[in-house]
Order: structure tokens, then C-alpha cells, then sequence
């Protein structure tokens, strides 16, 4: 699996980009499934049949698309100015390397240089306003020989391995893309729709769409999520630490994951010995904010791989909390599937 990971980080693929990662997805993915399809958003569906019939639909969905930049304007110098797509702090992006547009152009984020700030202005954070992208061009007309208005720009990572981690770009959620790569790899008595989403950074877009499409009978949505166990002087809950395991997310900015499920989740790890973790309440949002929404309504839960720096230049995780993942999601899902059908029947009652 971490091999996987370490085929799919680097590449490029900001929200509405993801044409590179979902062609890498596919070539990895095709040997195990029975049909492969993208819809119009650009979510690619990968399905695995039965072996046994039955008709059921699961859902698995983890999006490919990462955050990034994109360029806004060209100077007249050749300078690159740029906004961000999804949520990055400004403070984390200067002198990073880049890859700018379809050739994947380097070029290094700068600002001007502490010689030339004034006092008042080394106390302030930058704003991205503030930031340009520096390629090598020295004029508009050199620059625009190799990149347009509205071109994407990723960071410039190398995935390798730190001690016992590993350590990348975009494991949000290209880390979720390599856990679902493996678990098409199985088979179950339903049928799987491993779905691996766009533009979930920009709002949750594709998993809208997708959920809405296949209408399952329950989702689960992998992703790489927020890790904050560095030391800290105050004495407060960690959202989820590094080596804990697999992480198990009861409710987000956008979604409260059906209860239900979430106890089937905890059952199987404690039977299994599978190590997991809770994630701490209110951070973020993932694909099940919009996917539980769809049709009347899609029972959905959550679970992560801990990944530190999330939304900067470089992520680090633990393998052993990625294989967490693929062992409590494998062995939940056909209970998870068991118990969406029973909380569809109570809801036809009358009085």
C-alpha cells in the first residue's frame, strides 16, 4: 500500500486538475475490478461485482484532488501571481518549490527579501497577495511561452521515507486513494463502488455528484486527516496522534457520522485487536458532508490515516496507521452494510 502512496503523492492534481492521479488510480486499480467509469464531474467508479449476486451497493470514496495554487496573473517581469485553491495558510509557502502548469514547470515561491522589509512588515504574515511564483522568465512574453492564466501549481515534494514514517505531499487524501487502491484489490459479497472523487477541497463537489449517482446502500469515506500530537505547553485532547492506528471520526464541520455505524467500526477493531483512535470534534470536513445528503439520505461514517502538516508542503505518516485502515475497513464492511439496511427499514413506519 505504501508503495502505492509513494506512485500517487507527487503527482500534480489541484481541485478541477485531477486527470493525472486518476489515470495512475486506473492503472493500478484495473487488474482487480470488473468496470471502471468517469462521470461528468470526473469521479472515477471503479466497481467490483458479487461473486455471490447480491445487489447491494457499497460505497468507498476517497478524493484524488489536492491543495495547491492556481495562477491568477503574469506580471510584466515574468512573476507569477497566484490564489490558492482550497485551505492553505500563506505562512507555510514561502521560498517552497513548485511545478507550475501541464510541464509540470519548477519554480520557487518568493517575497521580498528581509534586507528590504521594513520592521512593522517582518511581524505580519504574509498574505498570498504578497506571494509570487518565480519560474525563470524575465518578461510576460517569455513566461506566457510556458504557462496561461488559470494553470495550475503544486508543491514539488519527493515521497521518501523519514525513520518510521513516510513523508510526501497531498496524504490529504492521497492517502485515502492508496487505502482504497488495496481494498479493490478483495472480494465481498456485495457490490463495491470504489470511488475515487474530485474537488473535494473546493467544497465536496464530486462526492456530491457520485453519491447521488449510485445511491449505495451505505458510504464510507477514507481520507488522511489532521494530526496534532507535537509537543505542546498546554494540557488539551489531541485531535489524533501519529502510531494510535486508525482513526475514527464521530462528527466534523460537515457531517454527524451515523452512529450506528460508528459502533460497528469500534466493535470490529476491538475484536480484531486493530488499533484505533477517536478524531477529535469540529475539524474539517470530508466527502461524507455531501454524500450522507444525497436522495433521502445515505447512512456515511468516517475513518483516517493521521497524517502531520496536512495542507503544506510536506505530510508525514505512519504505515502501520495506513494498514490500520485497510484492516478495519475491510473487515467492517459487510456489517456495515448488514446494519444501513436495518436502519432503512425502520424508517418505514406508520402510526
Amino acid at each position: 500500500m505504501i508503495e502505492t502512496l509513494g506512485v500517487l503523492s507527487p503527482i500534480p492534481g489541484i481541485s478541477g486538475r485531477e486527470d493525472a492521479v486518476r489515470e495512475a488510480v486506473l492503472d493500478r486499480v484495473a487488474p482487480y475490478v470488473d468496470e471502471a467509469s468517469v462521470d461528468s464531474m470526473g469521479n472515477l467508479d471503479c466497481v467490483k461485482r458479487s461473486k455471490n449476486g447480491h445487489g447491494e451497493k457499497v460505497m468507498v470514496c476517497a478524493h484524488m484532488d489536492e491543495v495547491g495554487l492556481m495562477v491568477a496573473q503574469i506580471d510584466s517581469n515574468g512573476l507569477l501571481k497566484c490564489r490558492t485553491v482550497g485551505g492553505i495558510d500563506p505562512r507555510v509557502l514561502t521560498a517552497q518549490r513548485v511545478r507550475v502548469g501541464q510541464d509540470n514547470i519548477p519554480g520557487v515561491i518568493g517575497m521580498k527579501p528581509i534586507h528590504l522589509s521594513k520592521p512593522e512588515e517582518r511581524t505580519k504574515n504574509p498574505k498570498i497577495q504578497d506571494l509570487s511564483v518565480d519560474v525563470g522568465g524575465s518578461s510576460k512574453e517569455e513566461t506566457e511561452k510556458w504557462i496561461k492564466v488559470g494553470d495550475g501549481a503544486t508543491f514539488d515534494t519527493k515521497f521518501e521515507p523519514v525513520g518510521d514514517l513516510v513523508k510526501g505531499k497531498a496524504f490529504d487524501d492521497r492517502m485515502g486513494c492508496a487505502v482504497l487502491v488495496e481494498l479493490l484489490k478483495e472480494a465481498f459479497p456485495f457490490e463495491l463502488h470504489g470511488v475515487f472523487t474530485v474537488q473535494e477541497e473546493v467544497g465536496l463537489r464530486g462526492a456530491k455528484v457520485a453519491g447521488y449517482r449510485i445511491n449505495p446502500r451505505v458510504c464510507v469515506t477514507l481520507e488522511g486527516t489532521i494530526c496534532d500530537d507535537l509537543p505542546d505547553d498546554k494540557d488539551r485532547g489531541r485531535t489524533t496522534r501519529l502510531g494510535d492506528g486508525a482513526v475514527i471520526t464521530l462528527r466534523d464541520r460537515s457531517v454527524v457520522c451515523d452512529r450506528r455505524l460508528v459502533s460497528v467500526l469500534m466493535k470490529v477493531a476491538e475484536r480484531d485487536e486493530i488499533p484505533f483512535q477517536w478524531k477529535r470534534p469540529l475539524a474539517g470536513g470530508t466527502d461524507a458532508g455531501s454524500v450522507h445528503l444525497s436522495r433521502e439520505g445515505i447512512p456515511s461514517c468516517v475513518v483516517s490515516t493521521p497524517c502531520r502538516y496536512i495542507h503544506s508542503p510536506a505530510s508525514m505518516a505512519s504505515p502501520e496507521d495506513a494498514e490500520a485502515v485497510v484492516r478495519l475497513v475491510r473487515n467492517s464492511l459487510e456489517e456495515l452494510c448488514s446494519v444501513a439496511g436495518e436502519i432503512d427499514g425502520r424508517s418505514n413506519w406508520k402510526t
